[in-house]
């Protein structure tokens, strides 16, 4: 797929290129997300040093950099002999006073091989690396290992980097670059089963027709995607079965804390560990109502997969393992489209607040400060957004429907905005509906009058 979006993140390295001084730059962010391309794109035109860690002892990790410094340097002597140690390999990087950039890709490998590393890095930054023109980047795919030892408070490395990026999954209205000629309704579709990671994108950027790359890239044994999530839980965590039954958990609709609880047989503890850190590694969300004043603290808190693949590999792959097992593809291809509408439902729901805040970037509509959704015990709206400096608030429906929406959907969400309990009085309501296949014309005579937003699909109805 060709390289799109990632225009802060080159930006902001490219800042840092040209800024004097040593540079050391934290990169990390889940597998498969893009990393590597994006700092291909940002060395491609610099001198570099690009080094890949294995999962190999630490004495062939050494060298192995060896070789690789000894052949960047054009040193035949100590490509042959090689370093003695991480230390002395920084230090004669360090004395070789050049600029370029040093990209060391799965420093967690290093971890594992050798639990020192980090405190060597550390020293060699201070007494060798900080005093050159280096411009150095740590780069990992396991946030947990990344944070704990690079930018954890009790990190021997904490205080040492200047600067640090979190590259994350596509959003949704990302995905129209690299989609640019999909009708909306696909590109939808496609985020709703693999969501924004780009090597998940691939495959479809590749093939016209969706459900022949599902059946043929996802479902198929052997395939790739079809082993990755487990690849991925075992990878990262060290009781993945547990964790397998937390996901299945929330895949059957298991929303709150006591559900999940119950439905895996845990206790609170060990359920509360589990889903920090699913969490933690961005597979999982606790989402609250967009109002909530304290959310850490709120016990209306939900638990969600964040990761729409993980959502779909557990709720059609998981499930119907035997099925696929035996090459029955065609069975859950069917399962997949009598779900569909109900997945591309909520995923439009998830997304309504991308959209608007994409569309508020003009001066047609206001700006908010926060978006998300809002429930109490009877009541639900699929979006509100809300700006406590001017006292404004925003209400909206989203409805994936053949059907165009009429004022009965209109006059529900204003009956349910008033049990939203925020702001101080005479607050400024806006209003504003998100519809698949537009309004009926009495709607869109009462919007005109009253200054509700239309919205349909993505695009804004004047």
């Amino acid at each position: 797929m060709k390289f799109v979006n990632r225009e802060s993140e080159l930006t902001f390295l490219n800042n840092e290129w040209k800024a004097n001084g040593a540079k050391f730059v934290i990169i990390y962010g889940k597998r498969r997300v893009g990393k590597t391309e994006l700092i291909l794109q940002f060395i491609k035109d610099r001198p570099h040093f690009y080094f890949l860690a294995d999962k190999i002892p630490d004495n062939m990790q050494i060298k192995k950099f060896s070789q690789s410094v000894g052949n960047f340097f054009k040193d035949s002597v100590l490509a042959r002999r090689g370093f003695e140690s991480w230390e002395e390999s920084l230090k004669y990087i360090a004395e070789k006073n050049l600029r370029f950039v040093l990209t060391i890709d799965e420093f967690p490998y290093l971890v594992e091989s050798n639990p020192a590393i980090s405190s060597i890095f550390q020293k060699a930054w201070d007494l060798y690396l900080k005093d050159s023109p280096i411009f150095l980047i740590l780069m990992g795919s396991s946030i947990s290992m990344m944070e704990k030892e690079t930018l954890a408070y009790r990190a021997p490395l904490y205080g040492r980097r200047t600067g640090q990026l979190l590259v994350e999954p596509f959003r949704f209205f990302e995905l129209e670059k690299a989609f640019p000629t999909l009708e909306f309704a696909k590109r939808l579709t496609i985020y709703s089963l693999v969501g924004g990671t780009p090597a998940y994108l691939v495959p479809f950027w590749k093939r016209k027709d969706i459900w022949k790359t599902v059946e043929q890239e996802i479902l198929a044994k052997g395939k790739a995607l079809y082993e990755e999530v487990e690849f991925l839980l075992r990878e990262e965590l060290v009781e993945p079965r547990n964790y397998f039954a937390i996901l299945r958990a929330m895949s059957l609709g298991k929303t709150k804390f006591g559900e999940i609880m119950n439905e895996c047989g845990f206790d609170k503890g060990t359920t509360s560990r589990y889903l920090a850190i699913l969490n933690s590694l961005q597979i999982t969300r606790k989402e609250t109502p967009v109002t909530e004043k304290f959310p850490e603290k709120s016990r209306k808190g939900i638990y969600l997969i964040d990761d729409n693949f993980f959502s779909f590999w557990f709720r059609f792959i998981f499930r119907h393992r035997d099925r696929l097992e035996m090459a029955d593809t065609r069975f859950v291809i069917t399962k997949i489209k009598q779900e569909l509408s109900s997945i591309l439902a909520g995923n439009y729901e998830r997304v309504i607040g991308e959209i608007f805040l994409d569309i508020s970037h003009g001066d047609v509509v206001p700006h908010f400060q926060y978006y998300g959704r809002w429930w109490n015990k009877k009541e639900e709206i699929d979006l509100v957004a809300t700006n406590d400096e001017s006292n404004e608030i925003l209400f909206g429906e989203a409805k994936w429907s053949r059907r165009p929406i009429g004022t009965n959907i209109y006059k529900d969400l204003k009956r349910k905005t008033h049990f939203v309990e925020w702001g101080k009085p005479e607050r400024k309501e806006y209003y504003c509906l998100f519809s698949r296949s537009g309004f009926t014309p009495e709607m869109l005579e009462v919007a005109k009058r009253e200054g509700t937003f239309l919205i349909q699909e993505d695009q804004l109805v004047r």
